[in-house]
């Protein structure tokens, strides 16, 4: 008895046969097309002509397709390229951003610098001058750290100024910084005048980075948004003229004030001597200065 050979099947056969079939009908077909076109050419011709017609819907609708897949790949590619684009843009947005803020601030600390240069040439009373490296915010007690110290000359009580207005006073003093009580603290009180008429006040902190200021005579209230209050040099430690703190509401016997020379926006500031070193040194004695 016969056995199968390995790898044979009924259905491989038939694939054979149908393969070899199509084959001999493609064969036959292009005998009689290529026979047409020689004896009949116009018939051929026509024929042609039909062939295109059916195919062309088909090729026009795969090449549609074609190209649809195609635009889908590149909007897709497209989409995903500015997006990355975009992030980039953003990043260096971002970095520039940084980078001008880092700008107006080095530009604004020059003009500081420049501004409390020029004063310790004016002034002639010049200590120390230092940097403003830290304030207090969170606290009713109104401190700021300066950075010189006794090394520099500065002591107990001296005078802090910047080329905004008056800062404060020393309280404590160490090798290399000090302590400045500002004038927004409570327990700075400062003899004061306005700036307009000349009328002498009383400016007092309030403990939440504002001043308190009372005209002396009692009865009639004479601020007005806007004025200017400067020192009087009344007491002898801070000198006369030297700008505090701007009008911004008025009470009913005094008004609110905003110091002119903001530890958070200032970065340096001088260190001068007691514009009356011997009424101050009476002072702290409970005695009358002398006189020469």
């Amino acid at each position: 008895m016969a056995t199968a050979r390995p790898g044979w099947s009924r259905r491989a056969q038939y694939g054979l046969f149908f393969s070899l079939i199509a084959v001999i009908g493609g064969v036959v077909v292009g005998l009689v097309l290529l026979i047409m076109s020689m004896v009949a050419p116009r018939t051929f011709a026509d024929i042609r002509g039909a062939a295109l017609d059916i195919t062309g819907p088909v090729t026009t609708a795969l090449s549609e397709v074609t190209a649809t897949t195609q635009g889908v790949f590149s909007g897709a590619g497209d989409y995903w390229d500015a997006a990355r684009q975009n992030g980039k843009l953003k990043q260096e947005r971002q970095a520039m951003l940084r980078r001008m803020v880092e700008a107006r601030a080095i530009v604004q600390e020059n003009r500081q610098l420049k501004a409390t240069l020029q004063l310790r040439e004016r002034s002639e009373t010049v200590v120390a001058t230092g940097r403003i490296v830290g304030s207090s915010f969170g606290s009713p007690r109104r401190f700021a750290i300066l950075s010189a110290g006794k090394q520099d000359g500065v002591r107990v009580g001296m005078p802090v100024r910047s080329p905004d207005g008056l800062v404060g006073r020393i309280v404590d003093a160490g090798n290399l910084a000090s302590r400045v009580l500002l004038v927004s603290d409570r327990a700075n009180i400062v003899p004061a005048r306005l700036l307009r008429g000349g009328i002498p006040v009383i400016s007092q902190g309030r403990g939440d980075g504002t001043i308190d200021v009372r005209p002396l005579e009692v009865g009639r209230n004479p601020f007005r948004r806007g004025d200017i209050i400067i020192t009087s040099g009344t007491g002898g430690l801070y000198p006369p003229l030297v700008p505090i703190a701007r009008v911004v509401k008025l009470d009913d016997d005094g008004a609110v004030a905003v110091p002119l020379a903001d530890p958070a926006t200032t970065s340096f500031a001088i260190v001068e001597a007691p514009y009356e070193p011997a009424a101050v040194a009476a002072e702290s004695r409970g005695t009358e200065p002398e006189t020469p």
